[in-house]
């Protein structure tokens, strides 16, 4: 324990099953009374015998020597004739009234690994440890540990959270080299040039590399989330490049040379890109700084996201234009050698121009029947809304982790022994399902030690060698797990931020029956919840308790009080620990006075004890516990809590069967609606619950924010208050993707999906500004708003299938979810790809639409009000 305490990182290690060394006093009640003597005075005598302490110094000859008092005995077996009391001058010997053992104290933890006795040592982090550092450091431990212990002693880790962030990394970094060279394959398809491409795609490692210098400075980590950040990103990083060089090419193909074509190329797209770019940032800052624990959560995500882009336009701005200045493309020119992929390639990119030519015709007709085209992006959107209650609410994804953990209560006055029977039929269990690998158990551990509560961790075989998933096992256990009598199990994630049930309601008042009463209605109306189940109440299980309770009037009459009996009894039936022994080496351990165990088993024994008190003479007086007080078995709730100063029951439960989280809060806050409760009492969420409901809270906040951040970019951008809403317009379409694809993968709307719903706020609006930007500048240029919005959908149409595409093709390795965890992050990237496609799509028909409206608003505007007119 203490080479493990030693670890860099490493707050705290708790033994859980160990047998540490005590010496016990076994008081016989009968010879203490039999001799006259109180347990008090046996305490007292072994406290005042049983001294090690220094005196002082002398100094002889000019040196100095300590004098020191060691009354210690130095073995074990010189407690029992060491003298504890005097009667009629006559020393009592603790052996003639107690039986002295070197043993070990009473055991109150238990830990099986795999079925099999262990003492285990669950080892917990610093805050702010890096948990694969300290993983790291504890295995070398453990390695150096082993080789010094003796051979038939096995020292094995049994769980490691580390693992976990191991295969998650590793998948995070697959999927984000599988995203970047997906999205260099997107732009050499409509490039069709190698020169092109590694120039468009050398913004890649520059914009990672450089984002890992910025990390570094901020002290940030490689960790599954600034690698899942960079992995979201890919598409992003190259989104400008593919804009810029788009137009460079397009300026070259016009038969400008490359310098000309890098310059004004450039020129044009610049505030259109950086306007894209900058609402892109607007998105992830709030998200980096939102509130609660998902603000901790999401902080180095976001300003990971918010430096790589950042980097990624200085790139698209300055070393791209350079490179395509400098390093001429004879593929632009037509002198290059075809190859077969190549004129494949050609084959590809002429019939997209003829897409291109057909979506002018696209854009005339819309602009022809806007009614129709409003009437369809709206439609679209209300059946969105409408599908959207339809996806259910949680707070994390759930995802298979190989592994799950079993919580257990035992009867109320179960003692270890009975908790250990309990807890061997749960393992016959578990072990019986196919796909378990390994089981760790433990009675008495964490913070309340009780040996009526235990749990079994339980590690499943990696999901490709095993039939059944995670969830189905987990069913499976519940079932077989409710047919043992006399237990209360309930399933929960091994990781647990809470380490409970994810459902906890809370009923409060100030009487405890009527709570009683309440909380049993409310148990059995969630228990009739479909995919509610493990309902349980904190007043399930009542107490059998011991009460002495002490006769005042009696007490004081034979000289007694109350704190005289509880000093008395205190040690006899819970054991004192009264002063040490020192062994050879130095190391100190418990002595501890307590009754024999025959005598703790019979509750009428206690009554039988004496308790010492004067006469009116001032003589010894030996009073019977009887003659003050009188034993009393009550029942007594096994918990009472309280929250700011009120009486609450606690009942709790787990979610299957594929129910979400959001789902089961709902019908359980809809049921306690109808019970009626009196007034002065309520209900209210706590655990799991609460924090979904305040996380939702502050992302919300976070899509407010973002999307008056985009507001006021945009119009500064365009100089106006009111095409920025022809843009913005792009927002609720891609709603339309998002409920689409979440309710045809089964993904619920969660931490993962909403901050993939802000990041869309970003993403989508890139394409409306290429779209008006460029419309704006050809009228500029002399062209009407019809003919300017035809020419800027047909020329810009390339640009934005190609990063649309980047950013789809870059996302679709984690939305896939093919490696260890990855149906947690893969929401995510769900929510995006379906808004990308959906707004993408509803963009390039809606968007020109609602531009030419608000446009016709603002023109009667500026008529009415005088103003001079702008777009």
């Amino acid at each position: 324990k203490k080479r493990l305490e030693n670890v860099s990182g490493v707050g705290r290690v708790d033994l859980v099953g160990e047998a540490k060394r005590e010496v016990n006093v076994w008081v016989d009640p009968i010879r203490v009374e039999a001799l006259g003597l109180t347990i008090d005075e046996i305490v007292a005598g072994l406290q005042q015998e049983n001294v090690n302490t220094p005196l002082g110094r002398l100094n002889r000859d000019g040196m100095e020597l300590p004098v020191r008092v060691s009354g210690k005995p130095p073995e074990v077996a010189g407690y029992p004739s060491m003298i504890v009391a005097w009667r009629d001058g006559r020393p009592i010997r603790l052996e003639e009234l107690a039986r002295v053992q070197d043993g070990v104290e009473e055991q109150r933890s238990l830990a099986l690994v795999n079925g099999v006795p262990a003492v285990a040592l669950n080892i917990l982090k610093q805050s702010g440890a890096n948990t694969v550092s300290v993983a790291d450091g504890i295995k070398t431990t453990v390695v150096k540990l082993a080789a010094e212990i003796p051979p038939e002693v096995k020292i094995d880790v049994v769980r490691d959270a580390s693992n976990f962030i191991r295969e998650s990394v590793e998948d995070v970094e697959t999927t984000m080299i599988l995203g970047g060279l997906l999205t260099i394959l997107i732009v050499f398809c409509f490039l069709n040039s190698w020169r092109s491409t590694v120039i468009t795609g050398v913004t890649l490692p520059i914009s990672v590399i450089s984002t890992f210098i910025i990390m570094k400075a901020l002290n940030f980590t490689l960790n599954v989330l600034t690698l899942m950040g960079l992995s979201l990103a890919i598409g992003l990083l190259i989104d400008d490049a593919i804009v810029v060089r788009e137009n460079i090419v397009r300026h070259v193909q016009k038969g400008k040379d490359h310098v000309r074509a890098s310059l004004e190329g450039t020129d044009e797209i610049g505030l259109a890109v950086m306007a894209t770019t900058f609402t892109i940032v607007a998105v992830f800052i709030p998200v980096a700084f939102m509130k609660g624990i998902v603000g901790k959560f999401f902080y180095q995500f976001g300003i990971t996201v918010t430096f790589a882009v950042l980097v990624s336009l200085l790139v698209s701005f300055t070393l791209d234009p350079m490179l395509s200045s400098r390093w001429a493309d004879p593929d632009m020119e037509g002198r290059g050698r075809r190859n077969l992929l190549f004129r494949w390639l050609e084959r590809f990119n002429r019939e997209f121009d003829r897409i291109a030519e057909r979506y002018r015709r696209i854009i005339g007709w819309s602009l022809d029947h806007r009614k129709t085209v409003l009437f369809t992006g709206l439609g679209s959107f209300v059946a969105a809304l409408f599908l959207a209650p339809y996806l259910g609410s949680s707070f994390m994804p759930t995802y298979d982790r190989a592994e799950f953990q079993v919580n257990f209560s035992a009867a109320p006055d179960a003692g270890l022994e009975e908790s250990r029977g309990r807890m061997e039929q749960i393992l016959g269990v578990l072990h019986d399902l196919q796909g378990v690998e390994l089981t760790y158990g433990t009675i008495g551990a964490g913070e309340t030690g009780t040996v009526r509560e235990g749990s079994v961790y339980v590690k499943l075989k990696d999901r490709k060698d095993r039939r059944d998933t995670q969830e189905e096992l987990e069913a499976r256990a519940r079932g077989s797990l409710s047919r043992i009598a006399g237990i209360i199990p309930s399933i929960i994630m091994a990781d647990s931020m809470h380490g409970q049930k994810p459902i906890n309601l809370n009923l409060r008042g100030d009487d405890l029956e009527v709570l009683q009463t309440y909380s049993e209605r409310l148990k059995k109306m969630m228990a009739q919840i479909p995919g509610v189940v493990d309902v349980s109440s904190s007043l399930d299980q009542e107490k059998p308790e011991l009460r002495l309770k002490v006769d005042r009037a009696r007490a004081v009459h034979v000289g007694l009080s109350t704190a005289q009996v509880v000093s008395t009894l205190g040690p006899l039936v819970g054991g004192k620990v009264v002063t040490t022994y020192e062994d050879h080496d130095g190391d100190a351990y418990d002595v501890r006075v307590r009754l024999t165990e025959a005598n703790r088993q019979d509750p009428t024994r206690i009554e039988r004890l004496t308790l010492l008190s004067r006469g009116s003479d001032g003589k010894r007086v030996l009073v019977p516990v009887a003659d003050v007080a009188r034993m009393q078995l009550d029942i007594s709730p096994a918990k009472i809590e309280r929250l700011d100063l009120r009486r609450q029951v606690v009942l709790s439960g787990n979610t299957a069967g594929g129910v979400a989280l959001g789902d089961a809060i709902e019908a359980i806050r809809e049921g306690a609606a109808t019970l009626g409760l009196p007034p002065g009492y309520g209900v209210s969420f706590s655990g799991e619950a609460e924090d979904m409901a305040e996380t939702f809270r502050y992302i919300f906040e976070a899509l407010a924010l973002a999307v008056i951040f985009i507001y006021l970019i945009l119009a500064a951008q365009f100089e106006s208050f009111i095409d920025p809403l022809a843009i913005m317009l792009s927002l609720p379409l891609s709603l339309v993707g998002v409920v689409a694809v979440l309710y045809f993968t089964g993904d619920t709307l969660n931490i993962m999906s909403l901050i993939g719903l802000i990041m869309l706020m970003g993403l989508v609006t890139k394409n409306a500004i290429l779209l008006v930007d460029y419309s704006k500048v050809l009228r500029a240029d002399g062209l009407d708003r019809r003919s300017a919005l035809i020419e800027a959908g047909r020329t810009r149409l390339r640009p934005i299938v190609m990063t649309t595409l980047a950013m789809i093709f870059g996302m679709l390795p984690l939305a896939l979810a093919l490696g260890p965890g990855a149906e947690m992050r893969a929401p995510m990237a769900r929510a995006v790809i379906g808004g990308l496609v959906t707004s993408t799509m509803l963009t390039l028909v809606v968007v020109p639409v609602v531009y030419t409206l608000l446009d016709d608003f603002a023109q009667v505007l500026t008529r009415r009000l005088g103003f001079g007119k702008g777009h």
